[in-house]
Order: structure tokens, then C-alpha cells, then sequence
């Protein structure tokens, strides 16, 4: 049996389900996800009341990560993990499903790599589209690099977006509303100072496109917590510093805040120490010694850990040779760390019982790649309520 021959009749049974239902408004949305990586979208999506029948991604300690993790993904009995190249599957197969998600590879778009955009191999941005133009989903989501939205890729994003508008070239009349969402992850409660693109869509006879949700932690409210009311370092034990300590790009915060006497409504942004001390429920330094495997690392200039009191930098998904020290952290004392793979890990939202299969470096190549579960999770709320939107 070939493999778009086991996916089709595998998902056949999910579509009876949701045909023998289709009226009740109560059912849960299903999602077919491709490039999952090691599954933070498919974790925050299902957070928000999604269910994966198929999850589909080609690196091998990927489907390990996600298998390992099935049950945490809803109806693990019917979830069909494959390991193949998006390039080989029929999305025919997936006719009718609620939702087509995904992080296409970025590489080809980001500001650290060669920005070969459309003429590096590693574009699979056209596998996307395909995707939606054979399966024709009632709502889509992509995640993406900001670096897509560079002027030198312009043409290209412009081209993508009209082709998800209307996917079709056989005559198919089906058409999406299409929105661009640039977003910093720590705007949302992540740990982690990341800047993502979204590209979701609805088809049109399915829903209403809304406004995605703001924003709900601030940069004003973290200053506000460790230089005003203090509630901060209350939360972690710790004393609060001097004044004259308040570090110099959040100055003229402070100075805004103080001047006009506003309160930020926002939580604050959570930080590094947040999440590696379990947002304040023990000790940082109890978490570093208890933590196996902890590595030093040396900082240079242009090569510097994350403050552990702001969100961390941005993880990347390369090793030892990172630019800029994203996967390492400063501590109390000055000492340099690597993070572990489970600091990476709850930098992205994701739970001290979520599996990571492989070595360090294969865990941190899969972290670096992955979509914050909080983000996804917004996201899947979103769409939710506009596939349950009439006009």
C-alpha cells in the first residue's frame, strides 16, 4: 500500500466522523499539519480544542519527538505520525478537513542565511500552496521567518499571498480571505524575545477573517513590576536592586511611566527567569544544580547570553556555531551557560513532561525550529472563532 493510499483511507474514517456530526457546532476542528517538527503548533492548536488526525514531517528525530509524545496531542488512538517528504503526499486525500497548519522551511527567507528565497532548493513554500489548492481546508495557517518580509522578497510574498487567495487553477471557485500577522512571541505571554510571521486564511464560504488578537503582556508592565512596584523580584525571592541599576534601553520607559502616572493593564512579559525557575515556584539556582548536563559557555563580543530577567533571544536551531550567543544565558554570579534542552524547551512553552528525542544538538536543531505553544494556541482560538463567525 502506498503511502497516499494508508493517509487516505486513515483520514477517510476522521471525515466520516465529522460528516455523521457536521451540525453540531460542539465538535471539535481537525487539523492535518505539515512540516510539524517536533510538534509545539500541533500542542498549542490543540490547547485550543484542535485535534490532528495526520501529523507529516521528514526529519526522523521529529517523528520520533512526536510520536513519543502522541497522547499530548488529543485522540492519540486515531493520530497518524508519518515521516516523508510533503513533496510525495496527495493532499486530495485530505478533502474537507477544517484546517491545513505548518512551518514551511525559512531558511531560504532568513536574515541569517544566503536569502535565496524562491531560488533555494529548501523552499517549500509552492508544497504549501499545493496543500491548500488540492485539500481546500475550511481555514489555513503557515508560520514563517520575519525575514519574508524583506523589500528583496516583496514580489515573492505578494505572489504567495495571491495564490492562497485563490489556490485553484482547475476551475475550483474557491477563494480565501488571506491576512499577514508579524508578531513578537513575548507579546504573548512566551519567554522568549521572537519575532514570527503568520499566514492564515478563510475560505470565504466558511467564515469571516477577523481581527487577530492583541497583544496581552507588555515590556511597560516588566518594567513596571521590577522598578515600580517591585512585584517582580517579590515573586522570585530576590532583593530589589538599586535604582541606579535599572539597565539603559528601559530608562525611558521607566521615565514614560512615571510621567504619566499609567498603570500598564498588560501582564508583563515573562523572562527568562521565569521559565527556567518555573515562573518563580523554585529557586533558579536549585533548578542550575539540579540540572545534568549544564554546559559553560564563553561570551565574546557579539556573542552574549540572554539577560535572565528579560525574554531570552531568539533560539536558533543551530549548535555550538550559533552568531550571537541566542542559545546560551548569563547568570546571578555572571557565569555563561548553554541552555539545556529543557530550558529550551519551556523557553517555548512547551511542558517539563514533553519528550525531546535525540541528542542535544538534534533537540536543539528541532526547538530552534518550532512555533511557541502559546502562539499557536492564540492562533487556534482565532480561527476557530472566525470559521464560527457569519457575517
Amino acid at each position: 500500500m502506498t503511502h497516499s493510499q494508508y493517509t487516505a483511507n486513515a483520514l477517510q474514517s476522521s471525515l466520516s466522523n465529522i460528516d455523521d456530526d457536521a451540525g453540531a457546532s460542539t465538535r471539535s476542528l481537525e487539523c492535518v499539519e505539515l512540516f510539524a517538527g517536533c510538534g509545539s503548533m500541533a500542542l498549542g492548536l490543540q490547547q485550543a480544542g484542535i485535534i490532528h488526525p495526520v501529523m507529516v514531517d521528514i526529519d526522523t528525530y521529529a517523528c520520533r519527538t512526536l510520536s513519543a509524545n502522541r497522547t499530548a496531542f488529543g485522540k492519540s488512538d486515531r493520530l497518524l505520525i508519518t515521516q516523508v517528504d510533503v513533496r510525495h503526499v496527495d493532499w486530495h486525500a485530505y478533502a474537507g478537513i477544517d484546517l491545513i497548519a505548518g512551518g514551511p522551511p525559512s531558511q531560504s527567507f532568513s536574515g541569517g542565511g544566503l536569502g535565496a528565497g524562491q531560488h533555494d532548493e529548501r523552499d517549500l513554500w509552492p508544497e504549501a500552496v499545493r496543500a491548500v489548492s488540492e485539500a481546500l481546508p475550511r481555514a489555513f495557517l503557515f508560520e514563517s521567518t520575519p525575514g519574508l518580509l524583506r523589500p528583496a522578497f516583496g514580489h515573492y510574498l505578494n505572489g504567495l499571498v495571491t495564490r492562497l487567495e485563490r489556490p485553484c487553477s482547475d476551475g475550483e471557485d474557491a477563494r480565501y480571505a488571506v491576512t499577514v500577522v508579524p508578531l513578537n512571541a513575548a507579546d504573548y505571554g512566551v519567554s522568549q524575545n521572537l519575532r514570527r510571521v503568520l499566514i492564515a486564511g478563510v475560505r470565504q464560504d466558511c467564515g469571516s477573517l477577523l481581527e487577530f488578537p492583541a497583544a496581552t503582556h507588555s515590556h511597560e508592565r516588566l518594567v513596571w513590576d521590577r522598578w515600580v512596584s517591585g512585584e517582580y523580584w517579590k515573586r522570585h525571592g530576590l532583593l530589589r536592586p538599586d535604582a541606579s541599576l535599572v539597565p539603559k534601553e528601559e530608562r525611558s520607559i521607566l521615565k514614560r511611566l512615571l510621567t504619566g502616572k499609567t498603570y500598564p493593564g498588560e501582564a508583563a512579559w515573562r523572562t527568562c527567569r521565569d521559565a527556567l525557575a518555573g515562573n518563580g515556584t523554585a529557586a533558579l539556582t536549585d533548578h542550575l544544580e539540579d540540572s545534568a548536563g549544564r554546559r559553560t559557555a564563553r561570551q565574546y563580543p557579539g556573542h552574549t547570553g540572554s539577560q535572565l530577567d528579560l525574554p531570552s533571544k531568539a533560539l536558533k536551531a543551530g549548535v555550538h556555531g550559533v552568531p550571537g550567543g541566542e542559545n546560551m544565558f548569563v547568570d546571578d554570579n555572571g557565569a555563561c551557560w548553554q541552555f539545556t534542552v529543557r530550558d529550551a524547551a519551556r523557553l517555548q512553552g512547551l511542558p517539563d513532561n514533553f519528550v525531546v528525542e535525540g541528542s542535544w544538538s538534534q533537540g536543539m536543531r528541532q526547538l530552534g525550529n518550532a512555533l511557541p505553544v502559546p502562539i499557536a494556541k492564540v492562533a487556534g482560538r482565532w480561527l476557530t472563532d472566525c470559521l464560527h463567525h457569519t457575517r
